[in-house]
């Protein structure tokens, strides 16, 4: 087990977060910091992003810019990130100033595939065959060993299905050689044909209290996230599974604050997939749908708080606006009562660039239908 530098302190309203990215997932950490009474200094290279819209201060620099990292972890009490591509440079020093609780570890595992497949392996989770390829003659004899249907993916970088390319039966190897060549580091996976994905997001604190928010059914449309609902249509013994498989991996990792994986269903099987060391956009329900919100939970775990019990107060869904659908969504906002809109504050609505997200809750799950079919004819 990886252990953090630090041991657990306890930072209190006002003191000041510091967060690493300005996108949206920043932004939603601030809102609940700000709630709670907290300051936010953001470090992003983009004047005015969607966090520094709500920040008390932003440093404008490169994420790995030392000079600007070190500034922050100075007027900072805590630090925190938004995604998982930061510098491990910065990282491990925000980690050495005891300022970073969450680690330097988690991110260095979640920024590379092979290393998030071989920590899975290693903690005896079930995960789909795999195989690392360097180069095209290295991929041309792993497509020997590995049954097609399959994918092969960069292990770095790569999001909402870019760098990664389906190999469907031994016409597509070719392909499949060319992308390794150019590519070089990659990830040869196993095709999963599953019924469902869910999400298993959970929060852990600094002392090793872990606390599961419900399970979430998502929906992809051209591999972006299209719309998670709760409670997930699984069994118990699926819920049981996965809650299991991601208690594992988190007291293996030694994981603080909120953290979301990525999981297939097939019949009662349940597959790791992938891992985000931070809230996630399969979360976003749990802002309306919950008790407590996974960036409030996450901001009580990187501050030392003790951990709010999580319940769901009402089935919901999360359906992501994408810019190409703003538009639309604005003028259904003319007519509809329904749906509770968040909007992140970016400057341009460009085609499957997450502008937004809308959350519908209702009382049961046959209602929470009716309330989406309704606001999408409003849509149409």
């Amino acid at each position: 087990m990886q252990k953090n530098n630090q041991g657990s302190k306890v930072i209190l309203p006002p003191g000041t977060i510091g967060i690493i990215g300005g996108g949206q997932l920043g932004r939603m950490m601030a809102v609940a910091a700000k709630q709670m009474g907290y300051q936010i200094v953001v470090l992003d290279p983009t004047p005015n992003c969607p966090t520094a819209q709500l920040a008390d201060q932003q440093i404008t620099a490169a994420y790995d810019d030392m000079d600007a990292i070190k500034q922050l972890a100075e007027c900072s009490d805590v630090v925190t990130y938004e995604f998982e591509n930061v510098d491990l440079e910065a990282a491990a020093y925000m980690e050495q100033q005891g300022k970073l609780p969450q680690g330097a570890f988690a991110l260095e595992v979640t920024q590379n595939r092979e290393r998030e497949k071989k920590i899975m392996r290693e903690a005896d989770l079930p995960i789909p065959n795999f195989s690392i390829v360097t180069n095209g003659r290295a991929c041309e004899d792993a497509l020997k060993h590995i049954s097609f249907p399959s994918v092969i993916k960069t292990c770095s970088g790569g999001y909402d299905g870019k760098g990664q390319i389906k190999i469907r039966a031994e016409e597509d190897a070719k392909e499949a050689i060319h992308f390794a060549e150019q590519n070089e580091h990659c990830i040869i996976e196993e095709w999963v044909s599953f019924d469902k994905e869910i999400s298993v997001i959970f929060t852990r604190s600094q002392s090793g209290e872990i606390t599961f928010f419900p399970i979430a059914e998502n929906d992809h449309k051209e591999h972006i996230l299209y719309q998670t609902t709760v409670p997930a249509s699984v069994s118990e013994i699926v819920k049981e599974k996965a809650i299991h498989a991601a208690g594992v991996l988190a007291n293996q990792m030694n994981i603080v604050g909120t953290f979301a994986i990525e999981m297939f269903v097939k019949d009662e099987t349940v597959y790791l997939n992938e891992m985000a060391p931070r809230p996630h956009n399969s979360g976003h329900y749990s802002i309306e749908a919950c008790n407590i919100s996974q960036f409030t939970q996450h901001i009580r775990a990187i501050c030392g708080l003790p951990l709010m019990s999580v319940k769901l107060l009402q089935p919901a869904s999360m359906i992501n606006i994408l810019g190409e659908d703003l538009q639309a969504i604005l003028q259904a906002m003319r007519k509809s009562p329904e749906g509770f809109i968040h909007l992140y504050g970016k400057d341009e609505a460009k085609e499957k660039r997450k502008m937004g997200h809308v959350t519908f809750i209702a009382e049961t799950t046959k209602k929470l239908q009716q309330v989406i079919s309704n606001f999408e004819e409003m849509v149409q």
